[in-house]
This record gives C-alpha cells, sequence and structure tokens, in this order.
C-alpha cells in the first residue's frame, strides 16, 4: 500500500506546522493536542490509526472515527494505518474484511500500512509471559460467573480470586500450557494483577488472554488463547507507534489499563519482545501512544449498535448490510450518499468531548448540499398518468434541448424525446382541486417543462371511477422563446415521453425507524417494534433515456421529486433501477 496518506480528492489539505497555505484550520480540541506535541518535540511526525473489529460492516458512526484518524495524519503531514482487531474469531468473516477496506477507501481515504492485530500475536503472547515473571499478571480458575461474583459493584470493591498468589513460576507454567492447547475453553484465564478495590472497574484484575479453541482467519488453528482487546489494542499501538489513539468517549474509563498495559510490558525498553515482527520483515517503531476520547457520533431515528444491526439482517427484517435503509457505510452508498456529503456532516458535527444526538435532518442536508451542486437533473415520472395532446398529430414526436444543471452550464445539454402521448405524475393533476393547489385540473392550465402550456380538456375514468387517461391541448405560441410563452400560469409540471421514456423499477426508500428513539426500551419495546412499514416502497415508474443510460452508482435530482441514484447492484441500460436517496426537502418536518 502506498506508505503516504490520502486526502480526499475534493479536498484542500489542512494548513500545516510547516507553513504550507490552505484552507483554514480546524481547531478542535484534538488538533489543538497534535499540534502543541509537535511544537514541544514529542513526535517526530504524527501517526494514528483505524482499529475496527471485523465482525460487521461500519457504520454512519464509524465515518467520524474515519474521517478523523486519516485526516489527522494527512494534515499533519504523518500517516494512518489500517489495523484490523482480529481477536475475536468466533465473530469475524473475511467478507467484512473486505467491506472494510473497501469503505475507508470510498470514503476517500488510504492506509500507510495495512496491519491485524494477529500480525502481533507472538508479541503479545511475550508480552503477557512478561508480566507474568514480573508478577504482573496470573492464571486464574474462576469461572466467567464467579469472575463477575468476585468483582464487586461500583459502590462495593471486589475480591481477590484464590488463585491470585500464585508464585510467577506456576503462573508461567499455566500459561505456557494455555498456550500449548492442554486446557479447554473458559477454563482459565490469565489476568492482570493491579487492584481489586479499584473505583476503576476497568482496573480490577481484567482479563488478558482466554482459552478458544476456534480457528483464526489469519492464523488457522496455531492459537488456543486469544488476548483481550484491551490488552491487544494498546500494544498493537505501541508496537506500530501510534502517537496519539483516538477513541470514543466510552473509552475514557479504559485508559488507565491502556496505560498500564503499554508501561508495564515497555517495549521501547524492551527490544528484544518485538523480534518475531523484525524476522517477519514489518517495519517497526515502538512508542508510547497518547489515548484520547471524543465524542462519537449520534444521530436519531437510527441505530449503531453493530448486535442490533447483525440482527435485523440475521432475522431479515432488512435485505442485507447494504439495504439502503441501513446506516452501514455499504447502505448509505447504495442509497446514494456520497463521501463528500459524510465528510460535509462530520465537519459540520465537529470534534468535542459532549455527547449529543444530531437530528436526522443533518445527515439529508448534508447530501442535499452536495447533489444540489454536483448531481445533473433528470426527468421522471415516478407515479404515471397519461396526458394525450390532442391537437398534436398522431405519431407526433420530436427532440427538445434541456440543460444538465441550471446552476451549471459546464455541465452541458441533453436531448429529451416529446410526444403527443406523455406522463405526467398523478398528484399534478386533481379534478377537485384543494384550496391554493396550482397544477393542472379541468380546463386549467400549467406550463410543460420546457416544452409550452397545456390546458386539461377531458378526464377519462375507467369503469371502478379511475382516472386513466387525460387529453389536452398545447398552445403552439406558447414554446420557449415564442411570444406566448411568458403568459402568466398558475404551475410548472414535468413529463416523460410515453413513446420515448423507459420503464424503471423505483424504490421509494425512507428512514428505517418511525421514532426518534428506536434505542428506548421504556415501554417495554425494542427497536424492533419501531421498524417503519413505510421505509420502503417499489413503484414502476418512467424515465427519459439518458437517466435509464447512467452508470451504477450515479446521481441526479429527479426534477420535482427528490435526488436519486442508479442501484449499484441491480441497474442496467436494459432495466433500469434507482433509489431515492433523500427529497428534495424534509418531508418529516413537514408531518411534524
Amino acid at each position: 500500500m502506498s506508505q503516504t496518506p490520502a486526502v480526499p480528492a475534493d479536498s484542500a489539505p489542512e494548513k500545516r506546522l510547516d507553513g504550507a497555505s490552505a484552507s483554514p484550520e480546524k481547531r478542535d480540541f484534538i488538533r489543538q493536542i497534535v499540534r502543541e506535541d509537535l511544537a514541544q518535540g514529542r513526535h517526530r511526525s504524527v501517526r494514528t490509526r483505524f482499529p475496527p473489529e471485523p465482525n460487521g460492516y461500519l457504520h454512519i458512526g464509524h465515518a467520524k472515527a474515519i474521517c478523523l484518524d486519516f485526516g489527522i495524519a494527512a494534515e499533519f503531514g504523518g500517516a494512518c494505518n489500517l489495523r484490523l482487531d482480529d481477536t475475536n474469531p468466533a465473530k469475524e468473516d473475511p467478507e467484512f474484511v473486505a467491506a472494510i477496506q473497501d469503505d475507508v477507501r470510498w470514503l476517500g481515504f488510504d492506509w500507510a500500512n495495512l496491519r491485524h492485530a494477529s500480525d502481533y500475536f507472538e508479541v503479545l503472547y511475550l508480552a503477557a509471559e512478561k508480566l507474568v515473571q514480573q508478577g504482573d499478571a496470573f492464571v486464574c480458575d474462576l469461572s466467567a460467573e464467579q469472575v463477575r461474583q468476585y468483582r464487586g459493584t461500583l459502590t462495593e470493591p471486589g475480591r481477590n480470586s484464590p488463585w491470585r498468589d500464585r508464585s510467577p513460576a506456576e503462573n508461567l507454567d499455566l500459561l505456557r500450557r494455555m498456550r500449548a492447547g492442554e486446557f479447554p475453553d473458559g477454563a482459565r484465564t490469565l489476568r492482570a494483577r493491579i487492584d481489586m478495590a479499584s473505583g476503576n472497574i476497568n482496573l480490577r484484575d481484567p482479563a488478558l488472554y482466554r482459552i478458544k479453541h476456534v480457528e483464526h482467519q489469519n492464523t488457522g488453528n496455531a492459537w488456543p488463547i486469544y488476548p483481550m482487546y484491551d490488552f491487544a489494542h494498546a500494544l498493537s499501538d505501541a508496537i506500530e507507534g501510534i502517537t496519539h489513539s483516538l477513541c470514543t468517549l466510552e473509552f475514557e474509563d479504559h485508559r488507565p489499563l491502556y496505560d498500564w498495559c503499554v508501561d508495564k510490558v515497555d517495549l521501547a525498553g524492551h527490544p528484544a519482545l518485538l523480534q518475531p515482527l523484525l524476522d517477519k520483515g514489518l517495519p517497526l517503531e515502538a512508542a508510547r501512544p497518547r489515548q484520547i476520547e471524543f465524542s462519537r457520533l449520534n444521530i436519531n431515528f437510527t441505530v449503531m449498535s453493530k448486535r442490533k444491526l447483525t440482527q435485523l439482517v440475521l432475522e431479515g427484517l432488512v435485505e442485507g448490510w447494504d439495504d439502503p435503509r441501513m446506516y452501514t457505510l455499504q447502505g448509505l452508498r447504495r442509497r446514494g450518499y456520497t463521501p463528500a456529503s459524510l465528510r460535509l456532516l462530520v465537519d459540520r458535527v465537529g470534534i468535542s468531548k459532549q455527547n449529543s444526538v444530531i437530528d436526522f435532518s443533518v445527515l439529508e442536508g448534508c447530501l442535499r448540499e452536495d447533489l444540489d451542486a454536483s448531481a445533473p437533473r433528470r426527468m421522471a415520472v415516478v407515479d404515471p398518468l397519461r396526458l394525450v395532446l390532442t391537437n398534436l398529430p398522431e405519431g407526433h414526436e420530436e427532440t427538445l434541448t434541456f440543460s444538465n444543471h441550471p446552476k451549471d452550464e459546464t455541465q452541458g445539454t441533453r436531448q429529451i424525446p416529446f410526444s403527443r402521448e406523455l406522463w405526467i405524475e398523478r398528484e399534478d393533476f386533481a379534478e377537485l382541486p384543494p384550496k391554493g393547489f396550482k397544477r393542472l385540473v379541468p380546463g386549467g392550465e400549467v406550463r410543460l417543462r420546457g416544452a409550452g402550456i397545456i390546458r386539461c380538456d377531458e378526464v377519462i375514468k375507467d369503469t371502478n371511477g379511475t382516472i386513466t387517461e387525460l387529453r389536452g391541448w398545447l398552445d403552439p405560441d406558447s414554446r420557449p422563446g415564442m411570444s406566448g410563452a411568458n403568459r402568466k400560469v398558475k404551475g410548472t409540471i414535468h413529463w416523460v415521453s410515453a413513446t420515448g421514456g423507459v420503464a424503471a423499477e423505483i424504490r421509494l426508500f425512507d428512514r428505517l425507524f418511525s421514532v426518534p428513539r428506536p434505542d428506548d426500551e421504556s415501554e417495554g419495546k425494542s427497536y424492533r417494534d419501531y421498524l417503519n412499514p413505510d421505509s420502503r416502497r417499489v413503484v414502476t415508474g418512467y424515465v427519459e433515456p439518458a437517466a435509464a443510460l447512467a452508470a451504477p452508482e450515479q446521481s441526479f435530482q429527479f426534477e420535482r421529486t427528490g435526488y436519486f441514484v442508479a442501484d449499484r447492484r441491480d441497474h442496467t441500460a436494459d432495466r433500469p433501477v434507482f433509489n431515492r436517496s433523500v427529497t428534495l426537502r424534509d418531508t418529516w418536518a413537514a408531518q411534524a
């Protein structure tokens, strides 16, 4: 992989300590810490890492961490590793590994090194032996349930394990026998010897290794024991020379344990521990990292628990990890969210230590802002109603020229077929119009986008009284540029040629949950009870040919309707499939 961290192509670099000119400096507290550390010579360069567990797909909350980890490294001329924290093989899968890498690149970043916690298993084990020999760790025979009973509570201290005072020699023998696979799962753990009376429960002799006879995707069956997250994470940071270990606020109480692991093992002072990695030719720069916590990204109307997202998939409540209603990065991408819109969201939310909940409309607003400037315009009819212009001859067809973007001439123009028979939106006609209705009514006139002014003369219904067709008249002098083009009418509607348009599957997606706090179980309900039954609706509509020819993942504004994207999995020119990314306005606010 590239040794230089990438900056998103459409982002200007940050102003740096070396004086390089760039966009205005971001002034959050983490960047201020980094600036001070560099100014005071604590580090030669900045090294960060993004360390996801490959036990599921990344979600929108991870976008904040990705932008921060990779962004800070890039802004200060440093490097960021992608490290997969693969210490729990029972829940990990190569599918998740591939998706994580895809997500990071899609957001616009690249890593200096691709690493795995499993790359360091030999070093972590040697570090565990060192702790045992120092008297800082012991092998415990308590079961998981007994450990919980001995741990104590927030108000009561814990009790020492009966095996806490085993000698270093006995502990070392047992640890090596654990390593050799002599004992069954759960029979023993290696625990840190810290303080069972500590006010911080994380320091009450936490587990460092557990026995798991599970095949690992990278190491096979070489290891019957696996390191715990806090131990592996802290030492992996130290091994890689990470200078600033950035994580969310729930790890603030883990920081004393993080520092304990780094200090007690002291990799920088005991380089022999790193020999297994040097033998593999891995470049190393052991250091003492500094953990800094920040608030996670919380958005209402969502759930971001990996466990709950996994259940949505496994229970068939959604159509997979990349269902466009899911708040995974893969789902958001398929929905039509852009990397630029998510980076804009992260910038807009900011970095702080104060937990807060962002309104879902902020996320949607970021997408609208990005697509308003970049998305070409197209015409599409979602709920079609046939309109016949009776004063045009049978078989009449012609081609009209439209701009691709009203605010950006550089996007050029396109040709749209126009014919005697058209499709218009059913909601653009009302036989009995409500007060203030400004679209087509019997005997009324509206402007047909780019084609002239029309009048509705006749309404055709079927035997059930459903309107099946309108017949009308096109003013021949009202075409753009003609003398009658500027006469006033109440409204403008869009259309698609009934003979030149292309039938398309249009998926109308909305918020997956119907309440702002689907995680709230105070009324005895779970997030499953708050699933929005209208979150997905599929209809057959019609699009102009230029839309049908879109490449997968190409976004458009369907005029007067919303922003849509050609589905990255299912769309083809012969069978167009479009997903609604977001409406033109916040319809939920209008309903409130």
